[in-house]
């Protein structure tokens, strides 16, 4: 009974941790800056959320600091036009920053050397486009730059395992900490997938993008009350706990398929080891 006592006990001191935040207009006044995740949260790869999108345009009318943080492996500039051929408004998009925006500074400098291999598709070279010249074969390269997965590979993390194998005294440089996102409805693996067998292997990982500390100097001060809201508990939660600011959990993201009802998600972020202080299953005024 004493067993059951506690447990009940702590089960209900762990499952308060976590409310859910009907609105989000209960609680903006408390916050200058939001640092709002795009992928999972503003639209689902295919279109906006309006729900989100009239978050957005509240906070703004509101006069609040707006700040996208997205772990694309692009630079900003292509993820504003990505957005706004959604209908998105410019108006909306003063801030804007990417991993792969970061990446692509510490890449222009040879911070890891200066030739590289490119690991990922076609479409992410833009974040190398001033150093392209310096792109070489896998033998010959300083590092490993991975944007993503070849598009003749998207669903085989076996391949990587073995391509890779030989080459873990290179260091590998992930413009995409993320493991998974879904576009619609489908489930498309990302860069940090790749990493994550790259540092299996025995080689070593250098990460751009939620939920490490760097990215986030590139977005506010600190002295401003920041709230962060994301989908993923590995980056956009994790990364809030690293920077000890306020969070709040959009469940219907990345996450969706790991639980069956929002009671269970307190586990869930306990099994991620992360705290947030609210949960929304989409962001909502």
């Amino acid at each position: 009974r004493l067993i059951n006592t506690i447990f009940c006990k702590h089960k209900d001191e762990r499952t308060t941790k976590l409310k859910e935040l009907n609105h989000l207009s209960d609680v903006y006044k408390k916050y200058d800056t939001f640092v709002i995740d795009l992928w999972g949260v503003i639209h689902n790869g295919v279109k906006l959320n309006s729900s989100a999108i009239e978050v957005i345009e509240q906070l703004k009318n509101n006069s609040k600091k707006i700040v996208f943080l997205s772990n694309a492996p692009r630079p900003s500039s292509q993820v504003i036009n990505f957005l706004i051929k959604m209908k998105m408004k410019r108006k909306y998009l003063s801030n804007v920053m990417t991993s792969g925006e970061a990446a692509m500074h510490a890449i222009n400098k040879n911070q890891f050397g200066k030739n590289f291999f490119h690991l990922g598709p076609p479409r992410d070279t833009s974040v190398f486009e001033k150093v392209k010249d310096n792109k070489v074969d896998l033998n010959k390269c300083d590092f490993i730059l991975c944007t993503g997965l070849f598009d003749n590979f998207e669903n085989d993390l076996k391949y990587y395992e073995n391509f890779l194998r030989k080459y873990i005294s290179k260091k590998m440089v992930c413009t995409n900490p993320d493991l998974t996102v879904h576009r619609g409805n489908v489930e498309e693996f990302c860069a940090g997938s790749v990493a994550k067998i790259f540092e299996e292997l025995g080689g070593e990982v250098a990460y751009f993008g939620k939920p490490h500390r760097e990215i986030y100097n590139m977005c506010f001060n600190s002295n401003e009350k920041v709230l962060a809201i994301g989908d993923n508990l590995r980056t956009d939660i994790r990364g809030a706990n690293n920077l000890n600011i306020d969070c709040i959990f959009i469940s219907e993201g990345v996450h969706r398929d790991e639980f069956n009802d929002t009671s269970e998600l307190d586990i869930l972020l306990e099994n991620y080891k992360v705290k947030a202080n609210f949960f929304q299953r989409e962001l909502k005024w």
